[in-house]
């Protein structure tokens, strides 16, 4: 039996100072395209998760963050592949060695929007992320 594909994620639960949490919408041309999601992506080879949650969110948002703790951690069983997610409390840093103004924008995703952690559920997540708006719903959003 060949072993399934296993992909390492990270993730932010970004609060804002109004205690709404940022989510994303991925690309039409991205798999589940149009789907909504925390912001993240992969950790590459050799790549710390904290590190690669940094990357990320600078190409995806535009924002320089700083990684808090870890608030979950998430296994998804995908058709293709098995997802384990590391998911950060996470706070936009406004001054950034990289230009950003400390205001999240669209660059490497469809949209993206505040929402107060109760109104989550209404929106078309993604599976893997769907734990996340039920422990967000559950028990509020953390301290960032």
């Amino acid at each position: 039996m060949t072993p399934r594909a296993r992909k390492l994620v990270v993730a932010g639960l970004i609060v804002g100072g109004d205690r709404r949490v940022l989510i994303t919408q991925r690309r039409a041309d991205q798999a589940l395209g149009g789907q909504w999601e925390f912001p993240g992506g992969k950790v590459e080879p050799g790549e710390a998760p904290v590190d690669a949650l940094v990357r990320e969110l600078r190409e995806e948002i535009g924002v320089t963050v700083a990684v808090g703790r870890i608030w979950d951690v998430l296994f998804h069983a995908y058709p293709e592949f098995d997802l384990v997610m590391l998911v950060y409390v996470c706070r936009i840093v406004a001054e950034s060695a990289h230009g950003a103004d400390g205001v999240p924008r669209a660059v490497e995703v469809a949209d993206l929007a505040w929402v107060d952690a109760g109104d989550l559920a209404a929106w078309d997540i993604l599976p893997a992320d769907r734990p996340l708006v039920e422990r967000l719903r559950v028990e509020g959003v953390p301290p960032n």
